[in-house]
């Protein structure tokens, strides 16, 4: 997911945007009302083939694609919106060290690359101060150990050195996993004050002692952070203390106490990190509804159009060692065409309620296009009653199963899908909660009902294998028919359709590492800044609203302890136990508050 545009290789070479818009004009099919399976299989083949190859977002293929979607639409008889229903945004890809670096001990400078390297979640700016050495930097207090790299080590305004990993063998990984990632230990430090942060793998760790900028695409902390080579740390760090790397290792894990030394030399660095960003986009055309009196609503069908590229490391391939086409013909241009196949429907059939038909970009970097969309609407967000989203329709199988989650987001949902199945008699699979790892839940998060149709995971999902050979045509078409007639229903319900809160709308607790702590919320984790962490929701009844939370508060501080984004947030949660009373400081608008929130 996090794979830099710049790292795609290219096996075939680029046609331009107008050589894919002479192509679009001149193979895409006549349109009719009816779904079928040759529009079905035409429009996929051009998604998921070697041309897109795998329509990683902020590529040229990216933009063709975008196009063509457009087109369709444009044929479809739809309204586009502004710009052509084109709706751009931008998404950050990846962090790299800026020119204007540099490190030197007692004014004697380093090698950049070979005696250091800035971390990409580094501050930037310049740093001058003495250091002080910490070991592996744990507090821990715990029933099976105790450990305090820092008792009676003084870090304000120091760098504190610390060894990466945990110490002692790898069995014993589970009682310090929590404390080994680098950003809890550079936060921990930040804590106590330390100007900044420089990291050195121990023996062991990195055998070759070799220096590798690791894009992580996480926003920075407010201190600088480098890593050190064991060799530089030997020569111009602990030498005056007639102390090596090595050295200290084996003293540290001889006896599985700490150690700290003072460092009574000044360290001055010059960091610079730059975020880089690509412009994607969403697309959106609309229908106007045939009833006046209903032709101000809209029910929203949607799907994402991006995929993983050539996948490789740092992608959410299932195959990151393989660098080639993910075709992504089952995820997800089997909901492009399904979107595209039922906007051409309902334009015969004059529903009561008008439409909107949009693709989305870059959901596999997170939702970044619904969530873009959802908080830059063409039309009043409040105006939208039902938003289906559909991701991986394309393999039903025989026993002729379709999964449909969202359903608790209305109580009209149920018994009209039921209905609408007596035509095709699938085996439904039901889900009651609105909250799901694909777009609509951009829009549950703003109370909107919302309905996720799936055909279900498969082993092909998120590799090469996922090609328009293995779709079952003739399913989609039954599939894409069904969702066209449930969508008509919803369009043409002569009646209000009410939302109900159905199950959380963020991630249970346990998927960001929470424990059983949790203040019930969904954070914004688009945010890339370190002013805050942005809410997005607050669940009722959870210990963030009785405490007095609200939606697009931002957190500034949890437990007297600064939070600059979501990662920040998510160390400090995990520090705390159920029941725990804490103060949690939030801005909202113009205010700062304290709330005193109970876990």
């Amino acid at each position: 997911m996090n794979r830099p545009y710049n790292s795609i290789s290219r096996a075939v070479s680029h046609l331009t945007i107008a050589g894919y818009l002479i192509l679009i004009t001149g193979c895409s099919p006549n349109f009719e009302k009816e779904i079928t399976r040759g529009e079905i299989q035409s429009i996929v083949q051009f998604l998921a083939s070697d041309s897109l190859e795998g329509r990683y977002p902020g590529t040229e293929d990216d933009s063709a694609l975008t196009h063509y979607i457009a087109r369709q639409f444009d044929r479809a008889g739809l309204v586009a919106g502004e710009q052509e229903g084109i709706q751009t945004f931008p998404v950050p890809i990846r962090v790299k060290p800026g020119p204007v670096i540099s490190l030197s001990v007692e004014g004697k400078p380093l090698s950049k690359n070979n005696d250091f390297i800035v971390s990409s979640f580094s501050a930037s700016g310049t740093t001058s101060a003495p250091a002080v050495f910490a070991g592996y930097g744990f507090i821990i207090d715990t029933d099976s150990m105790q450990w305090n790299s820092y008792r009676g080590v003084d870090l304000q305004d120091c760098w504190v050195i610390l060894f990466t990993g945990h110490p002692g063998p790898d069995q014993q990984e589970k009682s310090f996993r929590d404390y080994t990632p680098l950003r809890n230990k550079a936060l921990e430090a930040a804590d106590r004050g330390a100007a900044g942060v420089i990291f050195i793998d121990p023996p062991g760790k990195n055998p070759q002692d070799t220096l590798h900028f690791y894009n992580d695409r996480k926003p920075p902390m407010d201190i600088p952070i480098l890593h050190m080579a064991r060799q530089a740390a030997n020569t111009h760090i602990f030498s005056q203390k007639g102390y090596t790397v090595e050295a200290l290792q084996k003293e540290i894990e001889k006896e599985m106490v700490p150690l700290s030394l003072v460092i009574e030399r000044e360290i001055e660095a010059v960091t610079e990190i730059i975020t880089e960003t690509i412009q994607t986009h969403n697309v959106f055309a609309s229908m106007k509804g045939s009833v006046p009196s209903y032709a101000g609503e809209y029910i929203m069908i949607g799907a994402h159009h991006d995929h993983l590229g050539r996948g490789g490391k740092g992608s959410s391939s299932r195959q990151p060692d393989t660098m080639a086409i993910h075709y992504g013909a089952d995820d997800n241009a089997s909901g492009v065409t399904g979107v595209i196949q039922i906007s051409e429907n309902l334009v015969s059939r004059s529903p009561a309620r008008s439409f909107i038909f949009a693709t989305f970009g870059a959901e596999e970097l997170g939702l970044l296009g619904s969530r873009y969309f959802a908080d830059h609407p063409p039309v009043a967000i409040n105006r939208v009653k039902t938003m289906i989203n559909l991701d991986m329709v394309g393999r039903l199988r025989k026993d002729r199963r379709l999964r449909i989650g969202g359903v608790g987001t209305s109580p009209i949902f149920r018994s009209l899908i039921d209905t609408v199945n007596k035509k095709y008699e699938f085996r439904i699979q039901y889900s009651r909660e609105g909250y799901g790892p694909s777009d609509h839940a951009s829009f549950y998060a703003k109370d909107i009902p919302v309905l996720f149709i799936s055909t279900g995971a498969h082993s092909d999902y998120h590799t090469p294998a996922d090609t328009p050979s293995e779709l079952n045509y003739e399913g989609m078409v039954e599939v894409i028919s069904f969702i066209a007639d449930l969508a008509y229903e919803l369009g043409d319900y002569r009646d209000f359709i009410p939302y109900s809160r159905a199950g959380p709308k963020a991630a249970s607790p346990s998927r960001h590492g929470y424990g059983e702590v949790t203040l019930g919320l969904m954070p914004d984790v688009t945010y890339e800044g370190n002013k805050g962490m942005p809410v997005m929701f607050v669940s009722e009844g959870k210990p963030a609203a009785i405490g007095g939370m609200k939606d697009g508060d931002t957190i500034k501080a949890l437990d007297g302890k600064p939070v600059g984004n979501v990662y920040d947030y998510m160390t400090r949660l995990g520090k705390l136990e159920k029941g725990q009373n804490v103060i949690v400081t939030v801005k909202r608008k113009q205010d700062t508050l304290d709330l005193l929130i109970q876990l």
